[in-house]
């Protein structure tokens, strides 16, 4: 029966409908869904891993066991899990392992826009690039079966269009799990520096036979048309330049690495034009490039940033001004993210703001604390990077004297994921810097999925919680103290507190996402009389907070189906004009 799936829907499927055995991941847009819809069809073993590098050596190990296996994450996740992803190269697999990769072109979740084809092409390995939902099911027994044909990962890579857009996809009969015999082989499997030097010549052949292969597989199809333009191309690009010229030659990789040499010198010997479109790195255009094939239109007409559509297509190739796309409409209204309406971050925001501290920040729903009003976090790098950095700073600035503590936010999870680290570095090299960890039961950003500190794994069951504060003891640190956000004297108090005493002091603020947990309390309002139109609550950046006209001077009011009464805006009014009903 067909069935209208996203991307990572499709991906979900094909794993469970291909024998999948183990999955493991790090929730992060836009490959999230995969493993939650993994976890709904429930016949297969799947969980939350407290970061990147740890769902691919677990996946590693169940496929080491014998057992198919696929790791999920964003592509900056890959960064975490390179370490583990070069060596496995060397290795290879027992069972297939798939290492499913969501890139973000044009951001619209991500703090870069790295091309994970670059990953494929350093680590020597095999990459499929689907180009819609029905490819994306398809490509996953594909994958697995050339994992195991040629002893090697094999990297899935979407798109944030193909994982989140949905297509048909019609199901083929589904195979029971697959698992292999678990053999003890240290040659293959130790990487010490004898075994590993021959396993880098093994990783060498494989990738001269994968070459071969890429010349035969039906996953690269070349389609038929005029001979004017011919365009190579892949992934979700292939949608556009169907749109865009659906009469032109095309040559579609759905084997994105190895290259097909051959087919692609045969492909651009048929055509007056050679046309390249590829979303973000020049990765096909360098290697065709250097075979000494003609491009003539390539990167110097599509951009390296952002994503690629139809309009920019079709004026690449007609060599048009507009290559960069169709402009946006003029004078739209600006609709910036904000933290939800009682959102405990919110407090602790206001307070940093207001004591013009430097703050390490972090990815999550609290990179937010950047944007005005608030304006209070101001420098954020990467997963777990606050910590480690406000160390850095504090050294500095031991050294440089008078200037201060600074201060560093992290989530939960993001703690788990690599936080730690950070936290443990910085006792044992007796750093001086005040960490605030809000703890809200949840990975936020990415839809409210369960971590360490949630006491559930992904399928629901409950599970051990972990204690954050006994935790930052056993890490070293004496001064570790729990507060609520919402309190915004007690949290001035303990931030002041936690600036004056030497060496690193933690503060904890365990509430629960109000959007994850379904929180709601009864809504402020304001009154009226008493409102001098100061504007002072406003700072605290909440969407319930609006102005209306009332004289000479508009004043605050509250929309109550949106105010969670969370309380901070009326701790930031200084007449007492807040209340709740």
């Amino acid at each position: 029966m067909k069935k209208i799936l996203s991307g990572n829907e499709a991906i979900a499927l094909g794993f469970s409908d291909s024998g999948g055995v183990f999955a493991s991941g790090y929730p992060g847009t836009p490959s999230t869904e995969t493993l939650e819809a993994l976890a709904r069809i429930g016949d297969v073993y799947c969980e939350w891993a407290t970061n990147e590098k740890v769902g691919l050596e677990s996946a590693i190990g169940a496929s080491i066991a014998g057992g198919r296996a696929m790791a999920t994450m964003k592509h900056v996740g890959v960064n975490v899990a390179a370490d583990a992803l070069l060596t496995l190269a060397y290795t290879g697999v027992n069972a297939g392992l798939i290492l499913m990769v969501a890139d973000d072109p044009g951001m619209h979740s991500s703090q870069n826009e790295q091309d994970s084809r670059n990953y494929a092409k350093f680590a020597k390995i095999p990459m499929l690039d689907p180009s819609d939902s029905r490819e994306a099911y398809d490509f996953v027994s594909a994958g697995l079966e050339l994992s195991e044909r040629f002893d090697t990962p094999v990297m899935l890579r979407t798109t944030t269009r193909i994982s989140h857009a949905k297509g048909v996809v019609e199901p083929r009969e589904k195979l029971p799990p697959r698992i292999r015999e678990w053999v003890k082989d240290v040659p293959k499997y130790v990487m010490l520096p004898n075994y590993g030097q021959a396993r880098h010549q093994e990783l060498e052949k494989r990738l001269l036979r994968l070459r071969e292969f890429a010349e035969t597989t039906p996953l690269n199809r070349e389609e038929a048309g005029g001979n004017d333009l011919g365009i190579l191309t892949s992934g979700v690009s292939y949608q556009y330049v169907k749109e865009a010229y659906p009469g032109a030659s095309i040559l579609k990789l759905g084997l994105v690495h190895p290259l097909p040499e051959k087919k692609i010198r045969e492909f651009a010997g048929k055509v007056k034009r050679l046309m390249i479109v590829e979303e973000l790195d020049a990765i096909f255009e360098e290697q065709v490039r250097a075979m000494g094939v003609r491009v003539d239109i390539g990167k110097d007409r599509i951009s390296l940033c952002g994503e690629v559509s139809a309009d920019i297509v079709r004026a690449a190739a007609e060599e048009a001004d507009a290559a960069k796309g169709a402009a946006p409409a003029a004078d739209l209204p600006q609709r910036p993210p904000t933290l939800c309406p009682g959102c405990s971050h919110r407090g602790l925001f206001s307070i940093l703001g207001k004591l013009k501290v430097f703050v390490s920040g972090d990815i999550g729903c609290y990179t937010l604390g950047a944007l005005p009003p608030m304006s209070a976090m101001h420098s954020c790098i990467c997963m777990g990077a606050s910590i480690s950095a406000a160390h850095g700073m504090a050294k500095v600035n031991e050294i440089a004297g008078g200037r201060g503590k600074p201060v560093a936010v992290i989530g939960d999870s993001t703690f788990f994921h690599s936080g730690m680290t950070g936290l443990l570095s910085m006792a044992y090299n007796g750093g001086s810097a005040l960490v605030i960890i809000m703890d809200n039961r949840t990975t936020g950003m990415t839809g409210g999925q369960e971590n360490p500190g949630s006491g559930r794994v992904l399928a629901g069951e409950l599970s051990r919680q972990v204690d954050i504060i006994a935790l930052v003891k056993a890490l070293g640190v004496d001064h570790v103290e729990e507060i609520s956000t919402y309190d915004l004297k007690e949290t001035e108090a303990a931030i002041r507190k936690g600036l004056a005493t030497p060496g690193p002091y933690v503060l904890v603020d365990k509430n629960p996402c109000v959007l994850r947990y379904r929180v709601k309390t009864i809504p402020v309002a304001v009154d009226p009389e008493k409102c001098s139109g100061c504007r002072a609550c406003l700072k605290a950046a909440c969407v319930a907070l609006g102005l209306v006209s009332s004289g000479d001077k508009p004043k605050v009011m509250i929309d109550p189906d949106i105010c969670n009464g969370c309380d901070v805006c009326s701790q930031l009014c200084k007449f007492d004009a807040m209340y709740k009903k």
